[in-house]
């Protein structure tokens, strides 16, 4: 069973070659691969590392973790489950189409015309608020 590890705070630019000989110091069959942006092709400051089992997961987290790689400090951690936020697969992501269940069982006021007895408009309470905290710092001592 292969062992996902994040490698976290790479510098911008690095040689892949230095970062594959430094996880090859610690075992063979390590395999990294850096996330880039995909506007300019940068590394992002992050990627992952695959490896054949747990021990040689702690093994390369052990040795590596917090060493100095191209002036930045690595972070190596067992990486957590991707937690895929993206829509299923032929779901329409169109602005304007129609909302999903999930979100039209959401009944949330966000914005209210009348105003209740007595209290302030939502819309202008925060400078109500500071008007108020003024005209308080402005009374005079009698």
């Amino acid at each position: 069973m292969s062992v996902r590890l994040y490698v976290g705070n790479l510098p911008q630019t690095f040689d892949a070659k230095e970062l594959e000989a430094l996880f090859s110091s610690v075992g063979e069959g390590v395999r990294f691969k850096a996330v880039n942006d995909r506007e300019t092709g940068a590394c992002r400051g992050f990627g992952f590392a695959n490896v054949e089992d747990l021990a040689q997961a702690e093994a390369v987290i052990a040795q590596l973790n917090g060493k100095d790689f191209g002036g930045s400090t690595l972070r190596i951690e067992i990486s957590e489950q991707r937690r895929d936020t993206r829509p299923a697969a032929g779901a329409d992501r169109r602005p304007g189409s129609a909302p999903t269940a999930a979100r039209k069982s959401v009944n949330k006021v966000v914005h209210a015309d009348a105003v209740g007895e007595g209290a302030p408009d939502p819309r202008w309470a925060g400078e109500l608020a500071k008007l108020k905290n003024l005209l308080a710092n402005q009374k005079a001592a009698v």
